[in-house]
């Protein structure tokens, strides 16, 4: 674990550039950087399992989070792929249970951290914090809403465009700016949708035949975000 103060300044701009970090005060964000410490992970290694207590709050730095479920049989369910500067881990500070799902480095990751502890006291001293916990708490409430709702009413090429545009937006935290390339292997991408790799593929194929994104190893280039706009829509 690195103190705080010895966060890296490329780190502190990337919290920045985050709509939730953004939305807070002045003295909520120099709360926040204060008491952070820095967590590498090698890729592969898991940094919590469904059952675990609650250690805390976690923003990604670098690399990438896969948050799954699994089944009794070892069948795994990939939720979501997390990149900069998205944040984790916020539902236990309101409920104090246990760690709903298992959370996987995807990649060499840093994690920015801070302790369950040290959290609580801030939540103590600084009752402000709760209201934007609550929205951070909210905002993924309504993406996992949206999640449902693509399940049961939408086509398996609209959900894959829709997708694609939430991870090119950080799911949400990188709203009017979408990265132009997402590192996500297709199998991933379809267990995400409930789909097999091949309808994966195929549909990936189909969209770079229209120059909507171009495939390449281990990773998806979105050429066209109008149109895949358009086909997210349908």
């Amino acid at each position: 674990m690195t103190p705080a103060t010895d966060i890296p300044a490329k780190y502190r701009e990337r919290l920045r550039a985050g709509q939730w970090f953004q939305s807070l005060t002045p003295l909520l964000q120099d709360l926040l950087l204060a008491h952070m410490s820095i967590r590498p992970l090698a890729a592969g290694q898991r940094l919590f399992a469904r059952g675990d207590a609650a250690d805390g709050l976690y923003c990604v730095a670098d690399g990438a989070i896969k948050l799954t479920g699994s089944a009794r049989d070892g069948k795994e369910a990939i939720l979501a792929i997390i990149e900069s500067p998205s944040w984790f881990g916020e539902i236990a500070a309101f409920d104090e249970l246990t760690r709903t799902h298992d959370a996987w480095a995807d990649e060499p990751t840093t994690l920015l951290h801070i302790p369950a502890a040290t959290l609580n006291t801030l939540l103590a001293q600084h009752p402000l914090l709760w209201h934007a916990l609550g929205l951070l708490l909210s905002h993924k409430i309504r993406l996992a809403f949206l999640a449902l709702e693509e399940l049961s009413l939408q086509p398996p090429a609209s959900r894959l465009a829709r997708r694609l545009l939430m991870m090119a937006r950080g799911y949400g935290e990188l709203e009017g700016v979408s990265k132009r390339e997402i590192r996500v292997p297709q199998e991933q991408l379809g267990q995400m949708l409930a789909l097999s790799r091949q309808t994966v593929n195929q549909l990936l194929r189909q969209l770079e035949s229209h120059g909507v994104v171009r495939l390449g190893r281990g990773g998806i280039e979105i050429l066209d975000l109008a149109q895949l706009e358009t086909l997210a829509d349908l």
